[in-house]
């Protein structure tokens, strides 16, 4: 009887943990302060991408044609010519298939000095249907002004699996497209000075005039009244008044602010995503969702004819077919002003879907009573 009696406290104590859980997650949440460091960057400090063009080889045979891939072909040759290799006179006869035609990309970070290393991709440019077990060849990397500023070497790495049988294949990731971590040396640095500057600005990723407001605000608190003014939804210009730009930044990218944001709802139909954000409000509205469904069912059967007879083996259709009208869909009301949670419980005790909820979403918002942006995409 003790077993019993613990056993169902147990359970009891169990089932309340699990009540107070779910009432924890039901309950509206709290928006909580974040670093200006993690909504805001430092206006003029960001990444440049470098672009390449260069060789892959050592495939299995998995690299360009060079009948067709011609680009390949004059790459190969010139490069071989450049070591001393005079190939022009048996160039119809150059047909290996161990090298591909690559393009080489990589983001030049802030202040990377030379002799720093970043991390490359390579993308395959031909016919090569495998970059695996390939090594890069020199290569160097330019930015948008034509100036090289890293080169580029090593061993690919696609991170892919393809075999092929005579009548089946498999295939996970992609093979035609690769990484190689700390693949490039900086050869050139970008300059950007941040002694001696006067002021600097603040940029925020997600553009809001209450969230700039209330990091113009949390600066003066930490560092005095005109340090910092909000010129835009985007912009905070800082007055550093002498101080030193490295340990100023330092101090105020650990305040923490709250960031605001717009009401809107996300849509991407292609695969069926819906976001909404918490501050999306419905107005009262009266939901009704239902479609007409015809299933037509064919499942001939054979009929055949009594042992020692003269008659024939014949198939006989049958068809089913099944009228789903969704009668018992009723009229849903969703009351004015309502929270996004009790937005989502109204819509699923109608039993709504992904793909309806889109449909409902945007009958919604074209009635005038869903008071939030609603962006497709």
């Amino acid at each position: 009887m003790a077993k019993i009696a613990f056993a169902r406290a147990k359970s009891a104590l169990v089932a309340a943990a699990m009540t107070a859980l779910l009432a924890i997650l039901a309950g509206p949440a709290a928006a909580q302060p974040v670093r200006i460091k993690d909504i805001a960057d430092l206006e003029g400090v960001r990444d440049n991408q470098l672009v390449g063009y260069g060789l892959v080889v050592g495939l299995a045979g998995t690299g360009d044609r060079l009948r067709t891939a011609i680009f390949t072909r004059q790459t190969l040759i010139g490069m071989l010519e450049r070591l001393g290799v005079n190939t022009r006179d048996n160039e119809a006869r150059l047909e290996t298939k161990n090298v591909a035609a690559v393009m080489v990309t990589a983001n030049l970070p802030a202040f990377a000095r030379p002799g720093s290393r970043i991390d490359i991709a390579v993308s395959a440019l031909g016919d090569a249907t495998n970059l695996q077990g390939g090594t890069l060849l020199v290569t160097p990397l330019l930015g948008a002004d034509g100036e090289v500023y890293a080169v580029a070497q090593g061993a690919v790495a696609t991170g892919a699996i393809a075999a092929r049988g005579a009548a089946a294949s498999v295939q996970r990731g992609v093979p035609t497209s690769a990484r190689i971590a700390s693949g490039a040396i900086v050869e050139r640095e970008i300059p950007y000075a941040l002694a001696g500057r006067p002021s600097l600005r603040l940029a925020l990723r997600n553009p809001d005039l209450t969230t700039a407001r209330r990091i113009a605000a949390a600066v003066n608190r930490a560092a005095g009244s005109g340090i910092a003014n909000a010129t835009d939804p985007r912009t905070v210009a800082l007055n550093l008044q002498g101080r030193d730009p490295v340990a100023f930044l330092a101090e105020i990218e650990q305040l923490r602010v709250e960031p605001d944001q717009v009401a809107r709802v996300v849509i991407e139909e292609a695969s069926g995503t819906i976001v909404m954000g918490s501050n999306v409000r419905v107005s009262t509205v009266a939901i009704a969702q239902g479609n007409l469904t015809i299933r037509i069912t064919e499942t001939p059967q054979v009929s055949q004819p009594n042992p020692l007879s003269n008659g024939e083996t014949v198939t006989v259709p049958r068809t089913n077919i099944e009228v789903d009208d969704q009668a018992e869909r009723r009229l849903g009301i969703l009351r004015g002003g309502i929270t996004l949670q009790e937005l989502v419980r109204g819509l699923n005790a109608l039993g709504v879907g992904p793909r309806d909820l889109i449909s409902i979403l945007q009958t919604i918002k074209a009635a005038g009573a869903l008071q939030a942006e609603l962006e497709l995409r």
